[in-house]
């Protein structure tokens, strides 16, 4: 969807580029893919986390078969939301999912496996979950990161435009993105105020001139690489983190819990801890799209 946002350009596109594999727009199965002699891709965009044998086989062949490879997007990058689940092991995700989920119906206690059976008797074979999620350099090399939930449109366009041509930077560089952080994006106010206490957004009517870390509303912006022009924060919204680390930040989430600790108003250990308790699910907050990738990875059980 984020390279259809570049609308007009896309006509540009087209006219330059032959396309041979993307198959959420047009009918290219793995066939096609397969038959392609190695290096023949000249340039791949993957988004999406490895989560299942399906897509770590299908980026492996794509590697293969590709020149350039760039992981496009926040799960390709980092992990995504879904790289939460590394919280939890695979048997106990399933088993809330299946077997004891407040939502499902499943009186049997089914558990989905590689190799199943339907009710005409048929086997059903369905790729197998890797022990958490991975990000795609995690497992296979990968010449560029684009980050974004999505990567901005201007942005990818000007991407593609640099791989047209010939512009790109040196391999292992981040593309369609700043060096800096969303801060310095941002057209909000700061003032240097110390925080008393964290809130969540919907429970305040925040300042729209006023930054709103300083309001007590978790912003990842300190923490966050620009390029995305502060969209959220644009619409009301705090930064959640999706651009990543900025560079030389080795994890984000740590480089936020240090950010907080220096905004806390207080010495009063008890009172720090009372003000830091307002930070409702630490995890999800400052690890929203990065966990996968960050230094915690998959926690040990």
């Amino acid at each position: 969807m984020s390279i259809l946002e570049i609308g007009d350009h896309l006509l540009d596109l087209v006219e330059r580029v032959d396309i041979v594999f993307w198959p959420c727009v047009m009918d290219f199965k793995r066939h096609d893919v397969e038959t392609m002699p190695g290096g023949y891709i000249d340039l791949c965009f993957v988004n999406g986390g490895i989560r299942n044998e399906e897509n770590e086989d299908m980026v492996r062949l794509l590697r293969d078969r590709s020149s350039i490879m760039v992981a496009h997007g926040s799960c390709a990058c980092e992990g995504g939301i879904p790289g939460l689940a590394n919280l939890h092991s695979t048997d106990s995700l399933l088993d809330r999912l299946f077997g004891a989920g407040e939502s499902t119906v499943n009186p049997s206690g089914t558990i989905p496996g590689p190799t199943n059976r339907t009710l005409e008797g048929e086997a059903v074979d369905l790729p197998g979950l890797l022990p958490g999620v991975r990000t795609l350099s995690q497992v296979v090399d990968v010449e560029y990161r684009m980050p974004g939930c999505p990567p901005d449109s201007i942005q990818t366009w000007s991407v593609l435009e640099a791989v047209l041509g010939g512009r790109l930077p040196p391999p292992g560089s981040v593309i369609g993105a700043g060096e800096r952080c969303v801060c310095d994006e941002c057209k909000l106010e700061r003032n240097g105020v110390p925080v008393k206490r964290f809130v969540r957004p919907h429970h305040v009517v925040p300042d729209n001139t006023h930054c709103l870390l300083e309001q007590g509303i978790v912003c990842m912006g300190p923490a966050t690489r620009s390029g995305c022009r502060a969209a959220c924060i644009s619409a009301g919204m705090p930064c959640r983190g999706c651009y990543g680390p900025p560079h030389g930040v080795a994890d984000q989430g740590a480089r936020m819990v240090a950010l907080l600790g220096s905004l806390v108003d207080s010495r009063d250990p008890d009172e720090i801890r009372r003000i830091l308790d307002d930070v409702v699910d630490p995890v999800g907050t400052f690890y929203r799209f990065g966990l996968p990738g960050s230094s915690l990875g998959r926690p040990r059980r």
